[in-house]
C-alpha cells in the first residue's frame, strides 16, 4: 500500500523544503484564518522554487469559485482542500475549469453529521478525496486533537465507499502509526503535531512522523 503523506501549515520556504525533503508527497498552505495563515501572494512565492513532483495544495474555508480559482492560478496550485460546504458548487466548478491535473479534497469534520457530510461528499462525483479533521468551537483544522478512531472505523473509514480517505486531526509522530492501522487511510495529513511553535515547523518531528507513516504501511 501507498500511503500519502501531507505536511500542512507551511509558512516559509524553508519549512516546505523541509517536508520535501523528508519525504512528503504534498506541503499545505492554509489561507484561512489561522496562526499558519499565508496570503496568495506569500505562497506564491515559495511554490515555484518547489520540486514540480511535491502536490502543492490550498487550504481554503468558505471560498467561492472565484477565491480559489485565483488562488489555484496565482500559486501554481496543484490540489485543493476545501472546508464548508456553502459553496457545493465549488468542485463542479473547479473540475470543469482545471480537469483532472487538480486534485480537489473535501473536508468532513468527525462528529455527529460526519457520516451525512460523507455521503454528500461521496454523491459529488467532483472530489479526488475526503480528509477527515477535528475540530472546536474556533478551530476548523490544525487543533491538534485527534477524533475517535475506533468509531471513525465503523463507520466512515468502513471501506465501503471507493473514493480516497485523509485522516487528520491530532496526528502526531508518537500516534501516527495507531491511527493507520486503525484507520487504513488512503493518505494522512498533519500540521501542529510537527511544529515547534505555531506556524514554525520542528525538522525532527517532520522527519520522524514521515518515517513513522511509511513504516506502518511496509508489509
Amino acid at each position: 500500500m501507498n500511503l500519502w503523506v501531507k505536511i500542512c501549515g507551511n509558512t516559509s520556504l524553508e519549512d516546505a523544503r523541509l517536508a520535501v525533503e523528508a519525504g512528503a508527497d504534498a506541503v499545505g498552505f492554509v489561507f484561512a484564518a489561522s496562526p499558519r495563515r499565508v496570503t496568495v501572494d506569500q505562497a506564491a512565492q515559495i511554490v515555484p522554487h518547489l520540486p514540480a513532483k511535491v502536490e502543492k495544495i490550498g487550504v481554503l474555508v468558505d471560498a467561492g469559485f472565484e477565491d480559489v480559482e485565483a488562488a489555484v492560478e496565482a500559486c501554481g496550485l496543484t490540489g485543493v482542500q476545501l472546508h464548508s460546504e456553502g459553496a457545493a458548487d465549488v468542485p463542479a466548478k473547479l473540475r470543469a475549469r482545471f480537469g483532472h491535473e487538480l486534485r480537489i479534497l473535501r473536508v468532513v469534520h468527525f462528529g455527529a453529521a460526519a457520516e451525512e457530510q460523507m455521503r454528500r461528499a461521496v454523491a459529488d462525483g467532483h472530489l479526488d478525496g475526503i480528509l477527515v479533521d477535528s475540530r472546536t468551537a474556533t478551530a476548523m483544522g490544525g487543533t491538534g486533537i485527534a477524533f475517535d478512531w475506533e468509531k471513525a472505523r465503523a463507520t466512515i473509514f468502513n471501506g465501503k465507499s471507493s473514493i480516497k480517505m485523509v485522516a487528520a486531526g491530532g496526528l502526531n509522530p508518537e500516534n501516527v502509526a495507531q491511527a493507520i492501522a486503525t484507520l487504513r487511510p488512503w493518505g494522512v495529513d498533519v500540521v501542529s503535531g510537527v511544529e515547534a511553535t505555531p506556524g514554525r515547523k520542528d525538522p525532527a518531528k517532520v522527519r520522524e512522523f514521515v518515517a513513522r507513516a511509511r513504516a506502518a504501511v511496509r508489509p
